[in-house]
């Protein structure tokens, strides 16, 4: 994907999650938007700066750089959506376009790919921008909304005493 679908699935995204974790419309909901949208956004366009230094899709595009970005909210406190908008941008380059990223680079220069996505330069590209954008919120709608009260049934059915 190019910088553009990375900026349009960070900002449909941190509206989508905005929404996703807080439901009602009102101003909580709008202050958790703009919580989520501004990291998500930077995250999605991070992986990027490789493009100066480094091999494109390989220096910043792999998992011990998604793993610093999942530990810096544990061990610092700050930047809680980052790492999202990084996975994001992992799964648009892996899933949206035809190269795929370096997920185990340096150990492994392989770069993993779907062959349904399309090029950079495709007159398609903003709409499978799109659909994965889609598909990324339904995933997050089923993990906040569904799996935690699915969890609870099964630990409920589970003859523990």
């Amino acid at each position: 994907m190019n910088k553009k679908g990375h900026v349009l699935n960070g900002l449909l995204l941190g509206i989508g999650l905005g929404y996703v974790l807080k439901p009602a419309g009102d101003l909580d909901t709008l202050y958790t938007v703009a919580a989520v949208t501004v990291p998500v956004v930077l995250g999605a366009l991070f992986p990027d700066v490789d493009t100066a230094f480094g091999k494109h899709r390989k220096t910043l595009h792999n998992l011990p750089v998604l793993a610093v970005f999942l530990a810096f909210p544990v061990y610092f406190g700050n930047l809680d959506w980052v790492w999202l908008g990084v996975l994001t941008h992992y799964v648009l380059d892996i899933v949206g376009s035809r190269r795929g990223i370096a997920l185990f680079y340096p150990l492994w220069t392989k770069e993993f790919g779907f062959p349904t996505g399309v090029t950079t330069s495709s007159k398609y590209a903003d709409a499978v921008t799109l659909v994965i954008t889609g598909l990324e919120l339904a995933a997050a709608a089923v993990l906040v909304h569904v799996v935690p009260g699915l969890l609870q049934d099964v630990l409920a059915a589970l003859p523990i005493q």
